[in-house]
């Protein structure tokens, strides 16, 4: 029977250390869309709804989030296991 500590994960610790990274900034870029409801529902407030925050900064975000977790997922770590 094998230690469990002795098995190895698939990412070394840098990478997980980035995929946390992308999760965050993944997550900021959701929540920054969140929002613009208005207290009056026969109102349309499109500042709100249009807004540079909504329409440009989140997404950019989100997909920039998605970039570093494929990086976290691609790079080469050192203390990944190697194949025998």
């Amino acid at each position: 029977m094998e230690n469990k500590s002795s098995i190895p994960f698939g990412l070394g610790k840098e990478n997980y250390k980035w995929l946390l990274i992308g999760l965050a900034i993944n997550i900021l870029g959701f929540i920054l869309m969140i929002g613009g409801g208005s207290a009056d529902k026969t109102q349309f407030l499109p500042e709100e709804i249009f807004s540079h925050r909504r329409i440009t900064l989140a997404p950019a975000l989100v997909v920039l989030g998605y970039i570093v977790i494929l990086y976290a997922i691609m790079k080469k770590s050192k203390s990944a296991p190697k194949e025998d």
